[in-house]
């Protein structure tokens, strides 16, 4: 795909990035393959894989107690907790407001913990990372910003997410519809969204703007960015999934480069 060369213009020193077919197929693929990116809050899609295996297993429930009075491990995945951004502290009722929430992460991963009995580094990797041969991902911090990958083992992942194996249709789909409908909030990096959707650990696009996405994708289009220069999109309609990984935090550069970038690999599917 010519659209994956772009990455080499972009203002960053390393950049890998690649185009996964509905299939499983790499349509593209540019930079350093195997090189270790810090993945920022992409973690979060891994944290959630692992949680939508866990409610499978019957390890949780989603609507099991879990972080502040009132809150539920549905509420916690989706950002409606109430817990703020990246402190244990009740900011709001759950269920009433989108607050996109780091510690909320935490919380979900002593959860699935505790109710599985398995340190949560090691059963997202016997559950998601081994299965997938994600060989070269690790969870190096907390489980809502603390992954350490590369572009091919992302790439695999990406494949999961279009076509699942380790959970049925109905649980992906279920995670990546909205989850608390109508819910205002802000979006890290890109402000107020009066609808502030997301799914179950997933962000939605939806008709947010501004985005990180392209203007040319759909609505139903979900995934990650990371503060680290990373994102992971898939779009159903498209029948396609992206992955970008970079060293420069995210930025001025990334809002001005990313949509462009996504517009042209949507262009050229």
């Amino acid at each position: 795909m010519e659209s994956v060369r772009a990455v080499s213009d972009w203002p960053v020193d390393n950049a890998a990035v690649a185009v996964v077919s509905a299939s499983g197929e790499v349509l593209g693929e540019a930079g350093p393959q195997a090189r270790e990116f810090r993945l920022a809050s992409v973690t979060k899609l891994l944290t959630a894989y692992a949680t939508l295996i866990a409610v499978e297993e019957g390890a949780v429930e989603w609507d099991q107690p879990a972080g502040p009075e009132g809150s539920t491990v549905r509420h916690l995945v989706a950002h409606v907790s109430g817990l703020a951004f990246d402190e244990h502290k009740v900011m709001a009722a759950p269920g009433t407001r989108r607050m996109y929430s780091n510690a909320g992460f935490e919380v979900l991963a002593d959860a699935v913990h505790e109710a599985s009995g398995i340190p949560f580094a090691e059963y997202l990797t016997e559950a998601v990372l081994a299965p997938l041969e994600m060989e070269s991902t690790r969870l190096a911090g907390t489980a809502g910003a603390g992954a350490v990958s590369t572009c091919a083992d992302l790439a695999r992942f990406a494949a999961e997410l279009q076509a699942p194996t380790l959970v049925s249709p109905s649980t992906l789909d279920e995670a990546t519809s909205v989850a608390f409908p109508g819910m205002s909030g802000v979006l890290p990096g890109y402000g107020y969204q009066e609808n502030n959707d997301w799914g179950l650990g997933f962000e939605i696009r939806d008709h947010k703007s501004p985005h990180w996405t392209g203007e040319a994708s759909s609505p139903r289009t979900f995934g990650h960015f990371g503060q680290s220069g990373t994102f992971l999109w898939v779009d159903p309609d498209a029948g396609a999934a992206c992955v970008a990984l970079a060293d420069r935090n995210f930025g001025q550069w990334a809002v001005e480069t990313w949509p462009v970038f996504t517009d042209a690999v949507l262009a050229e599917l």
